[in-house]
């Protein structure tokens, strides 16, 4: 059985192209709109693809606004094999619109952080760099095959000092997460809540 998916993108991709973004949005959003944090960065050197969780579903019942999910506890791997194989398809059309020597930043923001790991753990992506904005690792996995592989790119975690998802409390058990992991991923603090804001990833 096959699924339609869908993805959005900004900027032209082609020879021009320096880096390119696979960017997967949080819990209740919708791809369109999470795609527009990035305008100012999309140019000539950078496009970015942003694929849309698979499930979708009206916030705060059905007069609600259409959002969208990656996953949720139900049938999980199912979703997350699901997930995984649509995010490699998409991948790898749009790479091959750009010069094989183009930097990848793959970028997830809140459920999008496990979403984007999860991912790369199935498919073994190429890329540069890892922005965690927002959200967590998943602990719940042994990072052995690929710790040295991942520590050998650009790894950050982004969390604001006004999210409430992320308490003191929250914050230590993340840090223990990542120490678990061996992963070498730079911990980066802002000032503000649970978004992703342009003006800390410098546009």
């Amino acid at each position: 059985m096959q699924r339609t998916a869908h993805f959005y993108t900004l900027g032209e991709p082609g020879e021009q192209t320096k880096r390119m973004w696979l960017i997967c949005h949080g819990y209740g959003q919708l791809a369109s709109h999470f795609i527009r944090k990035f305008d100012r960065v999309a140019g000539l050197e950078d496009y970015i693809v942003a694929p849309e969780g698979l499930s979708r579903f009206y916030w705060g019942g059905v007069a609600g606004k259409p959002a969208a999910s990656w996953m949720t506890s139900l049938d999980r791997l199912d979703e997350i094999a699901d997930y995984s194989a649509m995010l490699s398809t998409i991948f790898e059309q749009q790479k091959a619109l750009v010069p094989e020597d183009v930097q990848v930043i793959l970028f997830g923001f809140s459920q999008g952080c496990s979403t984007v790991m999860r991912w790369m753990l199935r498919a073994n992506p190429d890329f540069d760099h890892l922005w965690l904005w927002g959200g967590q690792i998943p602990e719940d996995v042994d990072y052995e095959q690929v710790r040295a592989h991942w520590n050998s790119k650009e790894l950050h975690a982004f969390h604001g000092t006004e999210d409430p998802f992320v308490t003191p409390e929250r914050m230590e058990l993340l840090r223990g997460y990542i120490a678990e992991s061996g992963l070498a991923i730079e911990e980066h603090r802002y000032e503000g809540g649970h978004k992703v804001i342009r003006e800390v990833f410098g546009v």
